[in-house]
């Protein structure tokens, strides 16, 4: 019998969310993302200590930013021998702010990937969306080595990212309607901001409006979500990345109960009426701090990624005796 995931894959390219490689063979994605937590939290499972000691072991007396890297493109590796396109992997948060590291750390893990066999194509350096992120995309994508802007939550780091060609961003469905939420307090009412009303499944059809509109090569993929609800709103854009466990939930939907429906259409969104936008610095700043719940999603963002890769250091140290 079909399923929600099967018809959502006609209109969608869907990708895993994790970390946990063994779970992908069962949903079939097309690529797979990782970030720091989903790493860290993948580590730390029995299955994947072995993999973590022989990283260690094989690297010793390496600098750790170097062990960590490793560890970090041997999952990368592990994943791509399970699907057919590309794995994100990100660069550590706690260069967010620095231009030049930002770039140096893409070059390192990519030449780690070409090193193990896996071609430029297959692999998307995952930079947060910061000023100084999307400037650093800009360079990596004119050497051809393609980003993946995450930590997205604002129309205008998805204008930025377009203007600066990044081939991919990650827009934060979850973390946005997370906020929202919470904003409301007792005065959420979750019915009235459900499915095509959620603010998350707003925010990415803005952008994806205005990318196919303006003709916008940038692929748009929705991120972080809460429930299939916000999945199934967003059917139709380039690409979604889905937790295991809504992947789950996806597969084992009846398509005929519940019909998977395209949403967001690229001819639809060029004829749609909208003003062209650019910013430069002073002006991304500006409209990002204008924006409190991006300005907080970001912070938070940056501060819990890197909180978990001092983690991860602190467990490769510990390995390292």
């Amino acid at each position: 019998m079909p399923t929600q995931l099967e018809h959502l894959k006609q209109f969608t390219t869907v990708v895993a969310d994790t970390g946990n490689f063994r779970q992908l063979a069962q949903f079939a994605p097309h690529d797979a993302t990782t970030n720091p937590s989903l790493i860290l939290k993948a580590v730390q499972q029995p299955e994947y200590a072995p993999l973590l000691a022989e990283c260690v072991a094989t690297h010793r007396g390496k600098p750790l930013p170097d062990i960590v890297d490793q560890v970090l493109v041997r999952f990368g590796c592990e994943i791509l021998a399970l699907i057919p396109g590309r794995v994100s992997t990100e660069v550590d948060a706690r260069l967010s702010f620095d231009t030049a590291a930002t770039v140096a750390r893409a070059h390192r893990l990519m030449a780690l990937y070409q090193h193990a066999g896996v071609p430029r194509e297959r692999v998307l350096i995952k930079v947060a969306a910061t000023w100084e992120g999307i400037q650093a995309a800009r360079v990596l994508e004119r050497e051809g080595i393609h980003c993946n802007l995450t930590l997205l939550f604002s129309f205008c780091q998805a204008v930025a990212c377009g203007e600066a060609g990044v081939t991919l961003i990650s827009p934060f469905v979850g973390r946005i309607y997370d906020w929202y939420k919470k904003s409301a307090g007792l005065g959420w009412d979750e019915l009235a901001h459900a499915g095509l009303n959620d603010p998350g499944v707003r925010s990415v059809t803005q952008i994806y409006t205005y990318y196919k509109h303006f003709g916008i090569s940038t692929e748009v993929m929705g991120a972080s979500f809460r429930n299939v609800g916000q999945i199934l709103a967003l059917a139709g854009c380039d690409l979604l990345t889905i937790s295991p466990d809504l992947l789950a939930l996806l597969q084992s939907a009846d398509v005929e109960a519940a019909p998977v429906v395209r949403i967001l259409d690229p001819e639809a969104a060029k004829v749609a009426h909208m003003p062209a936008i650019s910013y430069h610095e002073a002006a991304f700043r500006y409209a990002l701090n204008d924006d409190a719940m991006a300005t907080e999603k970001l912070a938070e963002g940056i501060r819990a990624f890197a909180g978990d890769a001092v983690k991860l250091d602190k467990m490769i140290e510990l390995a390292l005796g």
